[in-house]
């Protein structure tokens, strides 16, 4: 098994050991002198690229090519050509140029661009991002080569979410650099920042989600009643994984191997049917084409095994949803982790100062971080139903806080807590490393050993929007400290003032303590820390003068482009309330109500034959359950009436008031609809609710 991975893994992606096979030496180091410097890329060069890339997907079976992006939808976005060229003799030749390399054009009109384009001015770009590799994928059309590109509008605006991801890495990079120069790193030429998304979801049989409008049209359950059995046994978590989904999981890693995505943990998550696959890290750019790959491929490979994946934050209420723990780093290029502390972290200046420059950033900024996890999915879990907390706050364990608490009260850290040894008592079990500190589950951006993870993200959301802001707003603090050191007469000393100041005034992000509990957010109410707990409540931090100082600043977002994207924001929300809204008025008008009638009536009729049959009987249970029926029915109809009728409304306003609207009015009455319905599950018989219930989908796959 092991010989084969080797040989399967990235075999479908034209990657650095295919480029070595098959370009000309010249060209190939020029191709990587653009990738890893940012040098302009000369068009012959591009040429000799694309003759290469098409044969070697020809040789594979590729007929087509496409501009794989990924627009402001959430998801990706393509359009295929073929290979074939027409000649003189009525024939074809297979080309491919490297200006069809390049630059794609397709219909930019019906991509959300939050008014950076009117209907009518169809015209969009897709350009080739040099630093993600191309790849093969096989489905029923055949295979395609498929290039990742960004796409930009007619008049040059991002329409898309790797545009500003590619600026904010360059930004990051730049800072980061003038930094370490000054430390005397002048080998540093550049930073990167590493990714690795954990991806949870959901698996269920394919034939029941089909018989639930809810899944199909929102990708959530808005109906349904809690199972007699949920998580509380906690039995799912690493449990033995059952036959059925062994076999996906083993397809899904195959594939994803096959097209170098580094698929490294899997396992049962917490809820039942819930699961999570995480890879080995990468640059963030690659991470994010990586899992939007995951994500389409965990879809195809669940159907071929008569299941369905869900990626929506919280597709069953009561037990726990689905996340997306971005694990975020910095790196050199000569392979330095900014984010090490070594094992004496009280001396490592170095590590002090990049950390206390993601504190700065995270304190200043954490409006914006909270935006970059939002979407309407996600307000189930985020200050509502389930942790983490919508309040933002930094964990950094006890070694960490030790150092911090050291530099605050004295001005010098002189000691570092170790771990030691770690001894559980018995024989058999041999002495092993302990870590210097615990973890915390419970925070919402946790200092986990040499990285963060930002662990606030959506199942169904793309990592791009999260490491955008992420890179931005530390980019941006060490651009403040590059400018002030820099004027420094004497570096150490600067260095190591600027370090205590910036502890010292961004102390109050820091909480080691339990993130889910009721006290932490009366503490962090007094701390000043914010409390965003929806995504409309979010939004207007996009449109900030101090959003678009920060943004603009550092060329990631153009003032348009930011307001462009609070209207898309709005436009996203409105738009998935209403679809919810208007699936539950179609289930509960024609499913649930005529079911309970049907119910209703039979059990009158039932209640009439046995007085007709026995006056005497005593038909107490029948009536109170008919009683109970019939007043839930009626609460069930006055709550469709009324939800409609907000839908209805809704359907009038525009941007923000509408988004607002949808989720204080609309949302809420959704809650009431679903109440008095869910009730009736659990007192009309099995075989008369139409659809399957939570006991079904979670427990039967």
């Amino acid at each position: 098994m092991v010989e084969k991975l080797t040989e399967i893994f990235g075999k479908d992606v034209f990657n650095e050991a295919t480029m070595v096979e098959r370009l000309p030496k010249k060209i190939y180091v020029a191709l990587k002198k653009t990738i890893e410097n940012g040098t302009s890329l000369d068009p012959a060069v591009a040429e000799v690229v694309a003759n290469a890339m098409k044969d070697w997907a020809i040789e594979r079976g590729a007929t087509h090519y496409t501009h794989w992006f990924q627009p402001m939808t959430g998801i990706t976005a393509e359009k295929h050509d073929s290979f074939i060229a027409p000649t003189v003799d009525g024939k074809i030749i297979m080309e491919f140029s490297g200006k069809e390399l390049i630059k794609g054009e397709p219909d930019a009109s019906s991509f959300p661009s939050g008014g950076l384009r009117a209907t009518f001015e169809a015209r969009g770009y897709t350009a080739w991002d040099i630093t993600s590799p191309a790849f093969l994928r096989e489905d029923a059309s055949g295979v395609t080569l498929c290039i990742p590109t960004a796409f930009c509008s007619y008049t040059g605006e991002a329409l898309d979410k790797k545009t500003p991801l590619l600026r904010s890495m360059e930004a990051l990079s730049k800072e980061a650099t003038r930094v370490l120069n000054l430390f005397g790193h002048n080998d540093v030429t550049s930073v990167s920042c590493s990714v690795g998304p954990e991806q949870e979801y959901f698996l269920i049989d394919r034939n029941k989600y089909l018989q639930r409008e809810d899944l199909i049209f929102s990708g959530r359950t808005l109906f349904g009643a809690m199972p007699p059995k949920g998580q509380e046994l906690e039995d799912h978590y690493f449990g033995s994984l059952k036959e059925r989904i062994a076999a996906f999981m083993k397809e899904l890693n195959e594939e994803c191997w096959k097209l170098g995505i580094l698929a490294k943990t899997q396992h049962n998550e917490v809820a039942p049917a819930q699961h999570e696959i995480a890879p080995i890290f990468t640059t963030a750019n690659i991470a994010t084409d990586h899992n939007q790959l995951l994500m389409e491929i965990m879809k195809k490979v669940a159907s071929r095994h008569g299941l369905t994946c869900l990626l929506h934050e919280k597709p069953f209420a009561g037990v726990n949803g689905s996340g997306k723990h971005n694990n975020w780093s910095m790196v050199t290029n000569t392979g330095k982790n900014l984010l090490d502390p070594g094992k004496t972290p009280h001396e490592n200046v170095q590590f002090l100062l990049f950390l206390a420059a993601v504190l700065k950033a995270v304190d200043d900024n954490a409006d914006l971080l909270r935006l970059s996890a939002s979407n309407p999915g996600n307000d189930h879990r985020l200050g509502a139903n389930e942790a983490p907390p919508a309040i933002i706050s930094v964990f950094l364990g006890e070694q960490l806080a030790d150092v911090l608490t050291q530099l605050i009260e004295t001005g010098e850290a002189k000691t570092s807590k170790q771990g030691g040894k770690m001894n559980v008592g018995a024989h058999a079990i041999p002495e092993f490393g302990k870590d210097a500190t615990d973890r915390n589950r419970t925070s919402p951006f946790a200092f986990t050993g040499n990285k963060f993870e930002f662990r606030m993200l959506g199942s169904s959301m793309s990592i791009a929007g999260a490491n955008t802001v992420l890179n931005a707003i530390v980019a941006d603090v060490l651009g403040q400290i590059a400018d002030e050191l820099e004027k420094a007469d004497n570096f150490e000393l600067a260095v190591h003032d600027l370090i205590k100041k910036t502890v010292t005034e961004h102390q109050k992000i820091v909480f080691n303590g339990n993130g889910y509990s009721d006290e932490w957010v009366v503490e962090a109410e007094k701390r000043g820390l914010p409390n965003i707990k929806s995504m409309v409540e979010a939004v207007p931090a996009l449109v900030s003068e101090k959003a678009i100082t920060l943004f603009t600043k550092h060329n990631v977002f153009s003032e348009v482009e930011l307001h462009s994207r609070a209207e898309i924001e709005y436009e996203a929300y409105s738009k998935t309330i209403n679809i919810e809204a208007k699936t539950m008025i179609q289930m509960a008008s024609k499913k649930f109500i005529p079911a309970v009638i049907k119910y209703a009536t039979s059990l009158a009729a039932s209640i009439n034959s046995v007085k007709s049959a026995c006056p005497d009987a005593i038909v107490s249970v029948q009536e109170d359950l008919l009683k109970e029926t019939s007043a839930l029915l009626a609460q069930s109809q006055a709550a469709l009436k009324k939800l409609t009728a907000y839908v209805d409304e809704a359907a009038d306003k525009e941007g923000s008031e509408q988004a607002l609207f949808f989720r204080t009015v609309v949302f809420p009455a959704m809650a009431e609809l679903r109440t008095p319905i869910d009730a009736l599950e659990l007192l009309v018989e099995k075989e008369v609710w139409p659809v399957p219930t939570y006991g079904d989908l979670l427990f039967e796959v």
